[in-house]
């Protein structure tokens, strides 16, 4: 997620034309893919046909058009275990001047043309998150219409209302369908007392027309509503203000719903405000599905804000409702706009009171992805109709926290470690925690202000394991820093102030489909040698559009022997640079070509003929342009090793003054490995006999810039060989 912008220092000297910090360029949402989230050396299996992915996270993604959540599901959501996507309100809704946020939430129609898209692209979005495994809660607002004091006579979807009049002909609705005064016992039909069920169940909430539920027509439209979303593939639905509709209403209709297109009842989670007690009280609501756990959030954020050595006993004793009946949460629309509960704004304790909720276990979790607002009624970004626009992670708009490493690496180690109970717990006190999930996983939460080192107890099996908060698995290797447990299941770790380490033994997540494969290139065989294997890192420039991803294969049985469904999936986290490393025998000969497959399954190969390298005595990087095929003559093997300390949330990366360099470009900076952390690595095959200098750069969430200081770095290949740039930030 995006965080506020802050200085930077210097950037490079006299070889560029300005000397202005430029904003990093974030991956867009066409390019995203997720690593996989596995100890090292596995990987998960791909699924042949669309089925759910059995994970329970849901991402909200708040106000977010159709075709950007379809983008989401199949690059971001489907990858990283995401098991289900809550989407904005489907139905046509009222046109405001100003397009408030809100106005989605007073219906017009039940047609599915709003203004997150329409009809056909709400379908395609659905499609797509199945094909991704992921399923769709739709926000269902069922409760009232528009608000008899609007005068605004527009809709996104064109259909004539009259809301001050009670008619809407699209339905058809007219004033009979609406609660009046009786059996409202306040004349202006509003709601003086909140603990009154008549008043909150038949009255107006905040001049919104209430339906009346008590009747058979309109419970009748109501199912016929939900089920066409069933019917487009709608797996559930989170019911806007549950807390006024009647629980024999809500039962009524529940009843009449069709079972979904992946088999079993629609899961119905319910806005149910807390305060009230006896019928008006979360737990009377239950027998209608789950409820919103506002408490929850409220008491984390209580926690985060104070003592996190708390956290030990959070669970129903807590106040909240059941496990099984509460979808928690960290934050919602309604409770950053009110500022009661952690927001975006609160930098590492809102990351690590999602690392804590999803490491819990406690209820259904979500991660809230909204967008930056000014005032409490800001419309997402929209054009000048109201219709909102494709979001864009990379320009400090949309807080897309989903895709934080951390937080969306997290989802994978929360499937993995789904019924196993809280062990091993420890805290120091204060604001340091750390447990495990049986044997599954670990995690270590540092909410305080000094880094924390300790001897920890893990519970998990000796090994090497990759902190999945900092980085990927790709590969047998990880991006970021790994930790050993001894065969006591102990670590010994430092967590950073402001930082979480969490590590697992296996995931539930999913990959997407598994794409067939196409005629390609002409396979040749490569002797091997057997003096041991070495490091091939390939990087790989493709620019690609909403749903395609890149995939190396080759001669090599690691390369897939040619075939697609084997191929070596890419990194895009360099984007346009698709990287990835593979284990290859030592002075082999091999040729090799990138494909492009797309959520359809369709591969696409480069043209011309096959890529061909030698993996000599130490490996190297091969880089290379889609469609730019050939050897690597003349060329020198340079590593680059920096020695540079980060916080959660940063990565460094090297630019210099070629091209291959990013040509002082941050946007085209070449992200280093963690992996020999705080030793960050990049190895690069560059031209012989080649004068260049260059940099290093540290990249934050927000995707702020900041510039080593100092003069510009420089050296000169040789004529061939390889060589190792020892730095340290300057």
């Amino acid at each position: 997620m995006s965080f506020a912008r802050r200085a930077v220092a210097a950037p490079p000297t006299p070889t560029r034309r300005s000397r202005r910090t430029l904003p990093a360029a974030a991956v867009s949402a066409a390019a995203l893919v997720a690593g996989a989230l596995l100890p090292l050396g596995l990987q998960g299996a791909a699924q042949a046909t669309p089925v759910p992915n059995g994970g329970d996270v849901i991402a909200n993604l708040f106000q977010w058009n159709w075709s950007s959540v379809a983008g989401e599901c199949t690059n971001v959501l489907g990858p990283k275990g995401y098991g289900a996507v809550q989407v904005a309100p489907p139905q046509e809704s009222i046109s405001v001047a100003g397009h408030p946020w809100w106005d989605v939430y007073q219906p017009v129609s039940y047609n599915l043309n709003s203004r997150m898209g329409t009809d056909a692209q709400f379908r395609a979005m659905v499609s797509a998150c199945h094909d991704a495994g992921v399923k769709v809660y739709a926000d269902a607002v069922i409760n009232h219409m528009a608000g008899t004091n609007q005068t605004s006579s527009t809709s996104y979807g064109g259909s004539g209302f009259n809301a001050a009049a009670y008619s809407y002909s699209a339905v058809p609705y007219s004033k009979s369908d609406f609660h009046g005064s009786p059996p409202c016992p306040n004349a202006d039909l509003s709601i003086n007392d909140w603990n009154n069920v008549t008043q909150v169940q038949e009255c107006q909430l905040l001049n919104l027309s209430d339906l009346n539920t008590e009747s058979d027509y309109v419970r009748g439209k109501i199912a016929g509503y939900l089920n066409t979303l069933i019917g487009a593939g709608v797996d559930g639905f989170r019911v806007d203000a549950a807390k006024h509709i009647a629980q024999v209403d809500m039962a009524n209709i529940v009843s009449r719903l069709d079972n979904t297109q992946w088999g079993g009842r629609p899961y119905v989670y319910q806005e149910i405000f807390p305060g009230s007690s006896g019928q008006l009280a979360p737990a009377a609501f239950e027998g209608n599905g789950s409820v919103l756990e506002f408490t929850y959030a409220s008491k984390l954020s209580q926690q985060f804000t104070g003592n996190i050595a708390n956290l030990k006993t959070f669970g129903q004793s807590w106040e909240f409702e059941p496990s099984d009946k509460s979808a928690v949460m960290v934050t919602n629309h309604d409770l950053e706009r009110d500022k009661t509960t952690l927001t975006y704004n609160d930098g590492s304790k809102y990351r690590l009171a999602h690392v804590f909720e999803l490491a819990w276990g406690y209820g259904t979790p979500q991660v809230y992805s909204g967008y930056r607002f000014a005032n409490r009624d800001d419309s997402p970004p929209a054009d000048g109709n109201g219709y909102v626009t494709d979001v864009n992670c990379s320009n400090n708009t949309w807080t897309c926290t989903d895709r934080d490493q951390g937080i969306a690496n997290m989802v994978g180690w929360h499937n993995a470690t789904r019924g196993q109970s809280v062990a091993n717990w420890w805290d120091n006190g204060n604001n340091a925690i750390a447990f495990s999930r049986g044997s599954k996983g670990w995690v270590a939460i540092n909410n305080s202000g000094a880094a924390v080192t300790q001897t920890f107890t893990t519970g998990l099996a000796a090994g090497t394991y990759c902190d999945i908060v900092h980085g990927d698995v790709n590969g047998s290797a990880c991006t970021g820093p790994t930790v050993t447990v001894d065969g006591s299941g102990k670590a010994t770790v430092t967590v950073n102030a402001g930082d979480a380490v969490a590590l697992y033994t296996a995931t539930t997540g999913t990959t997407g489909p598994t794409p067939t494969g196409s005629s390609g290139p002409s396979p040749s065989g490569s002797p091997t040698d057997p003096s041991g294997t070495v490091t091939q890192t390939f990087n790989e420039n493709k620019t690609t559009v909403a749903g395609q991803n890149v995939y190396l294969v080759g001669s090599l049985a690691q390369l897939g022997s040619w075939d697609p469904n084997a191929a070596v999936a890419l990194s895009s986290s360099g984007y346009p640079v698709w990287s990835g490393s593979v284990q290859l025998p030592a002075n082999t000969a091999f040729e090799y070509k990138y494909i492009v497959k797309d959520a359809s399954g369709t591969v696409t190969w480069e043209s011309g003929a096959n890529h061909s390298a030698n993996t000599g005595a130490s490996g190297g990087t091969l880089n290379d342009s889609w469609g730019a095929t050939g050897s690597n003559p003349g060329q020198v093997s340079v590593t680059f090793s920096e020695n540079r300390t980060t916080v959660y949330g940063q990565n460094v990366y090297l630019v210099g003054s070629t091209a291959q360099l990013g040509s002082w470009n941050p946007a085209g900076a070449l992200p280093m490995s963690a992996a020999s952390y705080p030793n960050w690595k990049l190895t690069l095959s560059l031209p012989s006999g080649t004068a260049f200098e260059y940099k290093y750069i540290v990249k934050d969430a927000s995707g702020t810039v900041t510039w080593e200081s100092g003069a510009n770095r420089t050296y000169t290949t040789g004529a061939s060989g390889s060589v190792t740039l020892n730095d340290s930030w300057k």
